[in-house]
C-alpha cells in the first residue's frame, strides 16, 4: 500500500509530471541538465526526482560527480499506465539545455 500512494503521491504534482514526461522523452538526463532546462535550483529538482525515484518511476546512475536519471525499466503494469496517459498530455515541456559543466 506504501508504494502505491507514494506513486500516486508523486505524479500529484504538475511539476513532477512535467519532469517525468521531461525524463521519459531525453531517456537519461543530470541533475543540471534539469536545473538548467526548468530553470529551478539544484535543491528543488532534486527533491522532485528524489520523490519520483521513491515511487519507483526511476533510477539514478552515479558517473563520476553527476547523478544521471532515467525511467527504470521494466516498469509495472501501473507505472506503465501512469506514463503512458501521462504521454497523451500538452504539457508544456521544456526543451533539452545540457547544464553540465566539465
Amino acid at each position: 500500500m506504501d508504494i502505491f500512494l507514494k506513486t500516486i503521491s508523486a505524479v500529484n504534482d504538475e511539476t513532477r509530471v512535467r519532469l517525468l514526461s521531461f525524463i521519459d522523452a531525453n531517456k537519461e538526463v543530470c541533475v543540471c541538465d534539469v536545473e538548467t532546462s526548468f530553470g529551478m535550483i539544484q535543491s528543488r529538482v532534486s527533491r522532485h526526482l528524489k520523490l519520483l525515484k521513491e515511487a519507483g518511476f526511476l533510477k539514478v546512475e552515479r558517473k563520476g560527480k553527476w547523478a544521471y536519471y532515467s525511467v527504470r525499466t521494466p516498469l509495472d503494469i501501473l507505472r506503465q499506465n501512469i506514463l503512458k496517459e501521462i504521454s497523451t498530455l500538452e504539457l508544456d515541456i521544456p526543451k533539452f539545455k545540457s547544464g553540465c559543466q566539465v
